[in-house]
């Protein structure tokens, strides 16, 4: 009977024809309900409340996902409360400190990091505190963090100020007025010093190529790869020797860049090389019983490999024939020009490395790819390594760009009209810079990879605000003589070492460079401005071995503003300085290919951004 019973139980519900049936009614009440309810979840975790972007966390709907949805409100609640907490939990977890000389480093390992530097705040520990004694009152303090942003695809960074007196680097996150999380159970609470640490690592076909900072190598200068060693592994712990650590050997060094083989096994399969750290090894000479002996010591390091190093922005496998790069700080305002120009010229893609800018520059970029401009922003916090992003530049690169350009966003290429017939280029005009590559690339039978045009330096040309067209239009006076000179190379037809001196790099034996003739074309920068906009670059220097303003080295150099001493002091008649030819070729070009034909006359920089 019960056996019956059961079965009897399992039948569907069966309605008689022509009765009332309730089962539509019902079925059409519990999915209002459901419907509702799902609406408020995905309602509730878009909010605020949550670190993550809705294009980022979709939930799947499981049955518990469903049981929960039917549950009540206040279930709910605290389901996502505890759901929030873990997301917030994830964001705020901290993976690595670096001590810069103005402010603190986190390395977050979640790539939403924090939703608003507004609500965060940067939490202090009185140096050599107890577990016990971190509750107390006066032994944590809090400040505001400075910024906050992402960094790669896997991880986010937020810089804190330097702690107060008597308290340690070893600082932590909270939300405003919250509780941080647990500083006695963390297992690591280091704190590495920029002075020496490994900072980027990239996967380059079967090497792994790690940057390195406190290396002192000679700068433009080869070194023995033979004295460092190469480790990866999971932890940071370089002192464990349970099989965790594999070690192979370098192959190629210079400056703050090594080369580095790949364990077997990642070769195998790149993508096991997903978040794994990399270091350098480097001697460290002791004396024993023995007599002098040398082992190699693991740098500490924050470099992680991501990717499998075969991404490639192009669709097809058609490069772009020109790409361009470029490191800057707080030049947001200067971008667009230099972007919307140099396009025109023949430019299609852009990497900006963005070096701790706080400005706009997020914005602008937006802007222009909104515009159908290809541009890209590269996080690159590591101060003082433009040699080196220049390198890791290539490697982003190589796969995309045929050639490609390292110049600043105050420098333009410029194409003087032609005075005789016998020049290459013609009338200049738009994809000039695209037909100077194409003519000098073939100029003889050692191939050329590498061309090099001559800049001239432009002053404040008796201004004193920054001129409302831009640069090219605004500043017209300059030195008599070229400083220097900026290259465009092949990215596949450097030295391994990747080595450069900024303004142009070591290339592969059996290749060359040329020297583009000042009457076909140069580069005006304006690098002497208003006072106002000349100023910022007080703050710090991007070369790695260029001196700061601030140091009193170097006097001579023309690194160096003639006569301009180390404290950010407006001289007399700066206005008036660095000019010595007036030169409004580049301006009357400006005006005559990219003024508005309307009334105003306005270029196209000057729009308003929307």
């Amino acid at each position: 009977m019960d056996l019956e019973h059961r079965r009897k139980r399992r039948r569907p519900f069966q309605v008689k024809p022509g009765s009332f049936s309730p089962w539509p009614h019902l079925f059409s009440l519990r999915s209002l309900l459901l419907c509702l309810s799902l609406f408020v979840f995905l309602l509730f975790i878009s909010s605020d409340r949550y670190l993550v972007n809705s294009a980022a966390f979709r939930p799947l709907l499981s049955s518990s996902t469903l049981s929960l949805l039917s549950s009540s409100a206040a279930d709910d609640f605290a389901t996502n409360r505890s759901l929030d907490s873990r997301l917030l939990s994830a964001a705020l977890r901290i993976e690595d400190r670096v001590h810069f000389p103005d402010y603190l480093l986190l390395l977050l390992g979640s790539p939403h990091g924090i939703s608003s530097t507004k609500n965060f705040e940067c939490v202090y520990y009185l140096q050599n505190s107890s577990a016990d004694e971190i509750g107390n009152q006066g032994s944590v303090t809090a400040l505001p963090v400075l910024t906050a942003g992402a960094y790669d695809e896997f991880r986010s960074i937020v810089r804190c100020p330097l702690p107060p007196k008597n308290y340690s680097t070893a600082v932590d996150l909270r939300r405003r007025g919250g509780v941080a999380a647990d500083h006695s159970k963390r297992p690591d609470q280091m704190v590495h010093s920029w002075d020496k640490v490994a900072y980027e690592a990239v996967l380059d076909e079967d090497t792994a190529v790690v940057f390195v900072k406190g290396l002192n190598l000679r700068p433009h200068r080869r070194s023995n790869p033979a004295q460092f060693s190469c480790h990866f592994g999971l932890s940071s712990n370089w002192d464990r020797d349970d099989g965790q650590i594999l070690t192979t050997e370098a192959i190629s060094a210079a400056q703050e860049v090594v080369r580095c083989l790949l364990p077997q096994s990642i070769r195998s399969n790149p993508s096991k090389a997903n978040g794994i750290r990399v270091t350098i090894g480097v001697p460290w000479n002791f004396h024993s019983e023995a007599g002098k002996s040398s082992v190699h010591v693991p740098v500490p390091s924050v470099a992680k490999i991501y990717g499998s190093g075969k991404d490639s922005d192009t669709k097809g496998g058609t490069k772009y024939e020109i790409c361009a790069c470029t490191m800057l700080w707080n030049q947001a305002s200067s971008l667009r020009e230099w972007i919307i120009y140099h396009s025109w010229l023949g430019v299609g893609r852009w990497f900006i490395y963005d070096n701790n800018s706080d400005d706009e520059i997020k914005e602008v970029i937006d802007e222009l790819n909104l515009e159908n401009y290809n541009v890209s922003r590269h996080i690159w916090p590591w101060i003082k390594t433009q040699e080196a992003g220049f390198s890791h530049c290539v490697l982003k690169a190589r796969k995309d760009c045929e050639w490609l350009a390292f110049f600043d966003v105050d420098e333009f290429f410029y194409f003087p009209f032609p005075r005789r017939r016998s020049n290459k280029l013609g009338i200049p005009g738009k994809g000039s810079l695209r037909a100077l590559v194409a003519n000098f690339s073939t100029y003889s039978s050692v191939p050329v990879v590498e061309i090099r045009t001559a800049c001239h330096s432009f002053g404040p040309s008796g201004l004193t605000s920054h001129p409302p067209q831009g640069v090219t239009a605004g500043y017209t006076c300059r030195l008599q003589q070229p400083e220097r000179h900026k290259s465009i190379v092949r990215p596949d037809a450097l030295d391994s070492t990747l080595l450069n001196e900024v303004h142009h790099f070591r290339l592969k034996e059996g290749f060359r460079y040329f020297n583009v003739p000042g009457s076909t074309a140069v580069i005006n920068h304006y690098k002497y401005q208003v006072w106002e906009t000349f100023r910022a670059k007080f703050y710090r220097r991007v070369s790695s071995y260029v001196v700061d303003w601030q140091e009193n080295q170097n006097a001579g150099s023309k690194d160096r503003a003639p006569g301009l001493g180390t404290e950010a002091i407006e001289p007399p008649n700066w206005r008036l300085q660095f000019c010595e030819v007036w030169d409004t070729g580049l301006r009357d070009f400006v005006l005559a290919n990219f003024a508005d034909d309307s009334s105003t006359g306005k270029l196209p920089w000057e729009r308003s951004r929307r």
